[in-house]
């Protein structure tokens, strides 16, 4: 582990460590430099590999399985285009933050951005959140993961079946990331061949062979909105997007194991973003146009179609396969989701921003990974799988709050990015927006303010606690995360640097003049 270098608070006082890049920019280790850290990680990570990390983090394999019931019931076949507008909504906030990581490549992405945009104390809420967010994550996607293992297995999926396969996928997941970035990055790409496989490669399969409906269908509405106005009925399927596009900033949590991180990150966001969407619109669409008993889905009497349309369509053995392409798919995600969470762990850790932050930010000799923070990434998790065997009704308690939350932390990296360029800032990496950087990220704002809008939006079960509980969940979230930073005063106790977006600008290109 790396500590800050004595000048880290004067970022123009660093000193040359390497020379600089090909196109007059700083290597890695001048740039580290001058952001006031030493090298801690080995740079083993290619760019394909971290592109194939965000994309398995943000699974589209794994959300439109989770929502394509929900989104299908709630507004009809027309809900797939939430797929595109939410694409374009997140498409403006990756090119926000390939700005600020440009500038910025340090691990742990959203917080030590935050905390160079605006002040530690909005960073230690921003982390806070997301690591909340995170965690709860991990847990959702490793107890859906459990019902695919338990189908793969011919397993009976009761309580107990899904408690042990869901803590097998943790430690599964834990024990490759303990081997290293090398590992991290291989399985990564097998994640991304198999998503690729089981969305894009399905999808088209479902498209030009088992199609029972005409495109047209994507326009019809099926009686969803009864007699009434259709927009209300369009909002409440937003989840048919919003639920899918979060991801592309793991690629900037292990900014430090990548080589060339400023050029290299911000493309794998959006690459992330693209491909991401085209997958989901192949996977989607296919479902929806193979689908033999739409009407039946689209009633909301069909909790599961997903099985029933591959079954009819591709046969037993057929579907098996797939089983096997979506358990990889699933492994991927919960070790991207662990390997980001543990980089934004690691990165709040070493700057004594939380409790056992010596033991956290230890970085291991051999493998150049955060072990500690790794099995915290595990470990709580696999706490909640626990809570959840106890009482499973919890599951929906605690996913709730998890979009909405990572939206939240999102938006105040934007909302920094907007007040840093407000006082004068001009992004100093080598991957920049040029003039249109203040109009894009105006525009990722409004877009992430109605977003978080619709994740708000309340129920109509008529049950206060059920219709409310986004807003609840977060909200105790916050209250929690809140009274810990006003009582025990992290952002006190650290000497990180803080609010210096403008002054780390002016040092980089000072330090890249005298090169």
């Amino acid at each position: 582990m790396s500590d800050h270098l004595s000048d880290a608070q004067n970022p123009s006082g660093v000193h040359n460590s390497g020379g600089r890049q090909a196109g007059g920019h700083l290597s890695d280790s001048d740039h580290l430099a001058v952001l006031g850290y030493g090298d801690s990680f080995e740079r083993s990570m290619s760019p394909w590999a971290n592109f194939a990390l965000g994309f398995t983090y943000l699974s589209p394999l794994v959300g439109v399985y989770s929502l394509l019931a929900v989104a299908l019931s709630t507004g009809g076949p027309p809900s797939i285009w939430w797929i595109v507008i939410v694409a374009c909504g997140q498409l403006l906030v990756a090119l926000v933050f390939g700005e600020v990581v440009s500038q910025f490549p340090i691990a742990g992405g959203i917080y030590p951005w935050a905390r160079r945009l605006w002040s530690k104390r909005y960073a230690w809420m921003a982390a806070w959140v997301y690591i909340c967010a995170l965690i709860v994550t991990i847990t959702s996607v490793a107890e859906f993961g459990a019902g695919f293992l338990a189908s793969l297995f011919g397993l009976e999926l009761s309580r107990n079946t899904t408690l042990v396969l869901a803590l097998a996928l943790l430690v599964l997941a834990l024990a490759i990331n303990f081997s290293g970035t090398k590992w991290l990055a291989r399985i990564a790409r097998i994640g991304l061949f198999a998503e690729l496989i089981g969305v894009i490669g399905l999808g088209l399969f479902l498209l030009i062979f088992e199609r029972k409906h005409s495109f047209s269908i994507f326009f019809d509405t099926m009686g969803t909105a009864d007699d009434g106005s259709y927009l209300p009925v369009f909002l409440g399927a937003a989840v048919a997007g919003l639920f899918l596009f979060y991801g592309f900033e793991a690629c900037g949590d292990v900014a430090e194991e990548v080589s060339n991180p400023a050029r290299g990150i911000p493309k794998a966001m959006l690459m992330t973003i693209f491909v991401g969407a085209i997958s989901a619109l192949f996977s989607f669409g296919g479902y929806v146009l193979a689908a033999p008993n739409l009407e039946e889905i689209v009633a909301g009497e069909v909790a599961d179609p997903i099985p029933a349309i591959l079954a009819g369509s591709l046969g037993d053995v057929g579907a098996k396969i797939f089983l096997v392409v979506a358990v990889l798919a699933f492994i991927s995600c919960v070790l991207s989701l662990q390997a980001a969470a543990s980089r934004l762990i690691f990165s709040f850790a070493r700057d004594g921003m939380m409790p056992g932050h010596k033991w956290l930010s230890k970085v291991t000799d051999g493998t150049k990974i955060p072990h500690n923070a790794l099995i915290v990434a595990c470990t709580a998790p696999a706490l909640i799988c626990v809570l959840i065997w106890f009482n499973d009704g919890i599951l929906v308690a605690v996913t709730s709050f998890a979009i909405l939350g990572i939206y939240l932390a999102f938006q105040m990296v934007v909302l920094g990015a907007l007040r840093q360029r407000v006082k004068g800032w001009k992004p100093a990496g080598p991957w920049s927006l040029g003039g249109w950087g203040i109009v894009v990220n105006i525009a990722a704002l409004a877009y992430g303010i109605f977003a978080m809008i619709l994740l708000s939006l309340p129920g109509d079960s008529g049950s206060f606690f059920a219709d409310w509980i986004v807003l609840i969940g977060l909200v105790v979230v916050l209250v929690a995360g809140f009274i810990y930073l006003f009582t025990a005063r992290p952002d006190r106790k650290s000497d990180a640097p803080e609010g210096d977006a403008i002054a780390v600008a002016e040092a980089i290109r000072t330090h890249r003049a005298k090169q």
